[in-house]
């Protein structure tokens, strides 16, 4: 008897970039119909993996039972006995290189791991001798492991999406869609990702005027600041921290027209879901590989790169040179205003 294939698919962080992973999942499913799947990751993450078929997630708490390598060593018995056929590493990183060493001491069976083409990516980002081309895509790194273990997944195929409806804790809160729905995330983890917030006022202000509700996403950190300015319009509603987990903010993005985002998780929760997802990109650039999923190239709206020639000069944002602070100013807010109008008027003219 033929045993059933089960991946275990390794991936603790962060947001985004476990995010990224699910249309490779999705498509890996549908061309592969037979394959389980277990995706190992942080707790609160499970709900990105809710409506996708034959996978099962698995909790890692790296904070608690899983700390440690006597906690990791905890982690790899309890994924051993799933009893798994293949190990996918889409990570690499310390604690996935330790559960990959006690799998490949306690069993034989296949595992393979991300290249996260490190090389590559600091010829990208460098001030001299700069090598400026697209990179191949985190989606089709984590897609090249699959096809290692022996499951090509061809991510130019199609997949088919799950039909969202406005959940009842959603409606209940914003009642059923009578217009436009935009959805915008200022906030990125490093200020060199991130819109100048009196430039990001100007979209808002911009936009308030148009028929169309406006839905603004953001952390704990950024309660008061999304308050603030939702307290200036009728149709600018804050979400964040009021929709009582990711399961809500996932399903409310589902059903978004329009998702403005910088380079962040929240472009990668919505481009995920089939949302069309704008971004605006600083010290950062979609030839590193981390553009949203299946979004056209001029989703992305970049600074001047003339005026700018050394970008990107970083591949998360956490660096960037002198002189190269501001150069999201560069990006006006009427150009973002008429991206947005353009793709939502798309589809309601």
């Amino acid at each position: 008897m033929k045993t059933a294939t089960h991946i275990i698919v390794f991936r603790l962080s962060a947001m985004g970039d476990v995010a990224m992973t699910v249309p490779v999942i999705r498509a890996l499913i549908e061309q592969h119909p037979d394959v389980k799947i277990t995706f190992v990751s942080k707790p609160f993450l499970k709900p990105l993996f809710k409506n996708v078929r034959n996978v099962t997630f698995l909790s890692a708490n790296v904070q608690k039972e899983h700390k440690g390598i006597l906690g990791l060593f905890k982690l790899y018995k309890e994924i051993k006995r799933l009893q798994p056929t293949h190990f996918a590493d889409l990570h690499n990183v310390l604690r996935s290189k330790i559960i990959r060493t006690f799998f490949k001491i306690g069993t034989s069976i296949p595992i393979a791991k991300i290249d996260k083409g490190r090389k590559e990516k600091k010829a990208l980002t460098r001030t001299t001798q700069k090598v400026f081309k697209q990179l191949k895509t985190s989606h089709q790194r984590y897609a090249d492991v699959f096809t290692s273990l022996g499951f090509p997944v061809d991510l130019n195929k199609r997949s088919s999406l799950v039909s969202h409806t406005l959940n009842s804790d959603n409606e209940s809160l914003f009642g059923k869609k009578d217009r436009p729905w935009l959805g915008i995330a200022p906030f990125a983890a490093f200020a060199s990702k991130t819109y100048p917030i009196d430039l990001m006022e100007s979209v808002i202000k911009l936009l308030s005027l148009e028929d169309i509700q406006i839905f603004l996403f953001g952390g704990k950190a950024d309660i008061t600041t999304l308050k603030n300015i939702e307290q200036q319009y009728d149709n600018v509603t804050s979400v964040a921290n009021t929709l009582g987990g990711l399961e809500n903010e996932l399903n409310l993005i589902a059903n978004l027209d329009v998702m403005l985002s910088m380079d962040s998780g929240n472009a990668h929760f919505a481009a995920m879901q089939g949302t069309k997802t704008i971004t605006l990109w600083g010290n950062t650039h979609p030839y590193a590989g981390f553009a949203p999923f299946n979004q056209p190239k001029e989703y992305c709206i970049l600074p001047d790169l003339e005026k700018y020639p050394l970008l990107p000069c970083s591949i998360y944002g956490n660096k960037t040179i002198s002189g190269y602070e501001d150069v999201m100013r560069s990006i006006s807010p009427k150009q973002v205003v008429a991206k947005i109008l353009l793709e939502i008027k798309k589809d309601y003219h």
